[in-house]
């Protein structure tokens, strides 16, 4: 028996939006590679995480078709998880390296680096509204990023994210490409992505960039 906990990470102001994250705090019940394809595959959300080892904070990041070094939107939702049970995490563990958790009122925030988010390609468009007008996905090959400032002097960016690789048509709410693109112009955003979800980022001293936002449990 595998039990797993449905989340919506990166909900918006009104706690409506949010990207769908499988959690399987019980590593253990999944312990081979090929059989965390199988359920993440199965279960057809942008990514399931599967934490392996609580007192460690060491997890393990999966799409529907492979497997992730590092993510935001997994990660932020079990530190959230975990909160919730009583046992807030300080620093999670993917593959890709150390990640320091922290809370603020209702905001879950992970710090990472832009060095760690696989490749993919943002593309600045005129306007929000020629974001909004895209098809999901839009021709080509590769993850892309499209976004467009809704208030430059505000820092709030309208975006979507379309990983195009055929298994999921449009990512409702993007972690890793939210601090890519926070690494890219150098500045704190606030990102409304998909059909009413919010990325909040921020950037450090050293270089880290912090992405932060609401979760809620899923309703069936």
């Amino acid at each position: 028996m595998i039990e797993l906990d449905v989340l919506r990470v990166f909900c918006g102001p009104d706690g409506g939006g949010g990207n769908p994250l499988g959690v399987v705090r019980d590593g253990a019940a999944v312990p081979d590679a090929a059989g965390r394809a199988a359920l993440a595959a199965e279960l057809g959300f942008s990514e399931t995480v599967f934490l392996d080892d609580e007192a460690r904070g060491t997890v393990d990041i999966h799409t529907p078709s492979s497997r992730l070094p590092f993510a935001g939107h997994p990660l932020v939702g079990l530190a959230w998880l975990l909160r919730s049970l009583g046992r807030p995490p300080r620093t999670l563990r993917p593959p890709a390296g150390a990640v320091e958790v922290g809370f603020e009122g209702d905001l879950t925030w992970v710090r990472g680096r832009a060095a760690w988010v696989p490749a993919r390609t943002t593309r600045r468009h005129a306007s929000a509204a020629e974001v909004d007008a895209l098809p999901a996905p839009p021709p080509g090959e590769g993850w892309l990023y499209a976004w467009a400032w809704q208030d430059e002097a505000a820092g709030v960016v309208r975006a979507r994210g379309f990983p195009r690789r055929g298994d999921v048509a449009e990512d409702e709410a993007t972690g890793a490409a939210a601090m890519l693109l926070t690494h890219e112009l150098g500045r704190p955003l606030d990102i409304r992505q998909g059909a009413g979800s919010q990325i909040l980022t921020r950037v450090h001293p050293d270089g880290s960039i912090a992405v932060g936002g609401r979760v809620r449990r899923r309703t069936p």
